[in-house]
C-alpha cells in the first residue's frame, strides 16, 4: 500500500487488485458531508493498518461515508466499508445494475448532473457506464478507466479496445470535451500515476485536440 497526502483532507492510495494483478489508486476526500471515497480498495496485504487508519479519520471527520463508483468495474470493497460504517454508495444508472449484483448490497443510483455527496459533479463519458468525477472545492478529477497516467507525468485515453463498439478515440475526446472546461489541476488517475499539477494542460494533451478537431 501506498499513501499519499495531496493536500490537507485529500489523500490518494494504492493497493493491489488481484484480478487485475497491479496496483490500482483510491481516492479519500473529507467534504462538508462527510467523507468521501472513490473506488476505494482495502489493500490485501495491509487490511488492518488500513481499517485502523480508517476508523480513526471517520471519527474526527464525523458525518457520513459515502462510496462513489465511477464504473462497475470498480466496485472493489464497497461492500466492506457500506458493511463497516454503514455507507452509501452510488453508481450511475448505466451500471447501477452491475454494481447492485456484484456488492449484493443496496447502491444509491444517480445520472450526471444530480447532486452527489460533498458537491462532487459526475459527467459522462463515451463508455456509457462510466462517468468521470470532478471534486469541485479539490480542483480534482477523478476519471476511472477513461483516462490512464502515462508514465510520462501525463496522462492518456484508454486503449480503444477498452471502449464500447465502434467507439474510437475521437468519440471518447469528444465526451470528454466539457471536462477542458474545468480548472483541472489534478488528474487522479486508477491506474499510472497521477497528474498534481497543471491538469488542464495533461487533460488537453491526452484528448489530442488538434487531432481529433475538437478545437
Amino acid at each position: 500500500m501506498d499513501v499519499a497526502e495531496i493536500e490537507p483532507g485529500l489523500w490518494r492510495w494504492t493497493a493491489y487488485h488481484e484480478e487485475w494483478r497491479n496496483d490500482v489508486g483510491c481516492v479519500y476526500c473529507e467534504t462538508d458531508d462527510g467523507i468521501v471515497l472513490v473506488d476505494p480498495l482495502v489493500p490485501p496485504e495491509d487490511a488492518e493498518r488500513f481499517w485502523r487508519a480508517l476508523d480513526r479519520d471517520v471519527e474526527r471527520a464525523g458525518g457520513g461515508v459515502d462510496v462513489l463508483l465511477t464504473v462497475f468495474w470498480h466496485v472493489r470493497s464497497t461492500a466492506a466499508i457500506q458493511a463497516r460504517y454503514g455507507a452509501r454508495a452510488w453508481a450511475a444508472t448505466a451500471s447501477w445494475a452491475a454494481v447492485a449484483r456484484r456488492t449484493k448490497t443496496v447502491i444509491e443510483p444517480f445520472r450526471p448532473g444530480d447532486r452527489l455527496p460533498g458537491g462532487v459533479e459526475a459527467f459522462r463519458t463515451a463508455r456509457r457506464t462510466e462517468v468521470a468525477f470532478w471534486l469541485p472545492e479539490r480542483r480534482s478529477l477523478v476519471p476511472g478507466d477513461v483516462l490512464l497516467g502515462d508514465d510520462a507525468g501525463g496522462v492518456r485515453m484508454c486503449p480503444e479496445s477498452w471502449l464500447p463498439g465502434s467507439t474510437r478515440h475521437r468519440e471518447l475526446a469528444e465526451s470528454l470535451r466539457p471536462l477542458l472546461d474545468l480548472p483541472v489541476e489534478r488528474v487522479l488517475v486508477s491506474h499510472g500515476e497521477p497528474v498534481l499539477r497543471d491538469g488542464l494542460k495533461a487533460l488537453a494533451a491526452a484528448l489530442n485536440l488538434r487531432k481529433t478537431g475538437i478545437r
